[in-house]
């Protein structure tokens, strides 16, 4: 079966929903499944990993994966979709790798994880949402569910679909000297049927999805590193500082020093408004 991409534009998403047969897909975010009632089965690469209530999953971005629901009666779950900005330290194990079973079972599942969840969802319910907390809850998800995995290259997952070795190759060469020649040679496709790809299924051209899983690198960078800009955006794999200020101006409608200034002084009032609850 062809799988879909899918683009998740808001950087966190909370759903609690009745668990259904889901086809082959992938999208741009982290997701979470906690099983709330009944079962559910996860497919990632050619295995099927079944799930009951209490159990927890993580999937990584860009990793083919589907649903289905076999067992009667009530199937539900919490189904969270985190955008790289929130992992932090965590995005470069997230980018380059995915576990080779992402379920972890009730029995083993770390308490903090429960909580955490718990509290997205409670936050989600609220009028005056705090970023720093969902930030924070985030990655206490990955801090405590990352060390119960045994981490494999992306490439172990890998499907001879198009689309997930497009998807896969950016990940790990966005750093590079890239080109739409060169990937398609990588490839063994004509750049043309690439081309297609990139406007067929990601409806953006090869530069504009290439700059921006940059971006979404350097916006990582920014908020949580202090490396100068510079450092960031030569790391990101941008030719030259014009071609990066313009397309971060594009996509954020400020600059990267702004964007930085604007981060800390949200994070510093959010923390203080912390404080005096």
């Amino acid at each position: 079966m062809f799988p879909v991409y899918e683009e998740k534009k808001e950087n966190l998403h909370f759903r609690s929903k009745t668990s259904r047969h889901a086809s082959p897909h992938l999208h741009n975010s982290i997701e979470f499944i906690y099983i709330t009632e009944g079962t559910l089965e996860l497919g990632m690469g050619q295995e099927l990993y079944h799930m009951d209530k209490g159990d927890f999953a993580v999937i990584f971005p860009d990793v083919i994966h589907h649903y289905q629901v076999f067992s009667p009666g009530i199937n539900r779950a919490w189904y969270l979709w985190a955008g790289m900005t929130l992992t932090g330290q965590f995005a470069d194990t997230i980018q380059k790798s995915c576990p080779d079973n992402p379920v972890i079972t009730s029995k083993n599942l770390h308490p903090d994880i429960r909580n955490a969840v718990k509290c997205l969802y409670d936050n989600k319910k609220r009028k005056d949402k705090n970023p720093v907390v969902e930030q924070a809850y985030v990655q206490i998800l990955l801090a405590r569910s990352i060390p119960c995995y045994r981490l494999a290259e992306k490439s172990s997952v890998e499907s001879s679909d198009i689309i997930y070795q497009t998807v896969s190759y950016i990940a790990k060469h966005f750093k590079e000297p890239v080109s739409l020649e060169s990937m398609a040679k990588d490839l063994g496709i004509s750049k043309f049927t690439l081309s297609r790809v990139f406007s067929g299924t990601f409806h953006r051209n090869f530069n504009q999805y290439l700059n921006e899983q940059r971006l979404n690198y350097v916006c990582v960078h920014l908020e949580c590193t202090d490396k100068s800009i510079t450092d960031i955006w030569l790391d990101a794999g941008f030719d030259s500082q014009r071609t990066f200020n313009r397309v971060f101006r594009e996509r954020y409608r400020m600059t990267p020093r702004e964007y930085r200034s604007l981060y800390k002084e949200k994070y510093i009032l959010q923390a203080q408004e912390m404080e005096e609850l």
